[in-house]
């Protein structure tokens, strides 16, 4: 797994990690390894814009982003080259999956909305592991749709940039992007690399000492 340098209560799985959502040996594993809770908050995405405010673990319903105050209490998603974002604040923390749709749809801006609704501040976002422009082939429709310019795969083909399109939605806040693009790399899942229905999982928290 991956924890990025400087941003603590936040980890990206890969696929060694297995998928921590359906498998409760997994989880346990990943949470002994972080030394958190293997009670995991999680939803059933669906690719849209809802975001939801949560304190408890379990499955808390239709949506594609979970926010909490709760201390200890891991918040998850998964991904196969959809990009997984996180957003830190000093008493709240966020996971959103964030595919071409859910972002087109306002996924970004309603998670800071819901995560700003109590007077919290976005502190500081990171991007994890997703499908990069190097790959990332689509249409002008999905461009156009996005708002951003079109970037090249290494095929010389038409791709676009999802964390690109994600830090235009988040022009305030310092953003950091963990750079790895699950296409090309195999200690990662990809979905357009072999249509696997296997993800990785995004887990992050609040520090008991934040």
């Amino acid at each position: 797994m991956i924890t990025p340098e400087g941003h603590s209560g936040i980890a990206f799985g890969e696929t060694r990690d297995g998928n921590p959502r359906s498998d409760s040996n997994a989880r346990l594993a990943m949470s002994e390894s972080l030394a958190i809770s293997n009670s995991w908050a999680f939803t059933n995405q669906i690719h849209g814009r809802i975001v939801l405010s949560v304190d408890e673990p379990g499955n808390a319903g239709d949506g594609d982003g979970l926010v909490t105050s709760k201390h200890a209490l891991p918040i998850a998603m998964t991904t196969a080259d959809c990009v997984p974002v996180v957003l830190k604040g000093r008493e709240r923390v966020s996971v959103v999956h964030c595919g071409w749709r859910g972002i087109a749809q306002g996924i970004v801006e309603e998670a800071t909305r819901v995560f700003e609704s109590d007077g919290s501040i976005v502190d500081a976002v990171v991007i994890g592991p997703h499908i990069g422009p190097c790959c990332y082939e689509v249409g002008r429709d999905v461009i156009d749709t996005l708002g951003v310019s079109a970037a090249r795969t290494t095929r010389g083909t038409r791709s676009v940039d999802l964390a690109a399109a994600i830090r235009t939605r988040l022009p305030t806040v310092e953003v950091t992007d963990v750079g790895i693009c699950t296409h090309h790399d195999d200690r990662f899942h990809s979905f357009r690399e072999s249509r696997t229905p296997l993800r990785q999982v995004t887990v992050a928290w609040i520090q008991k000492d934040s």
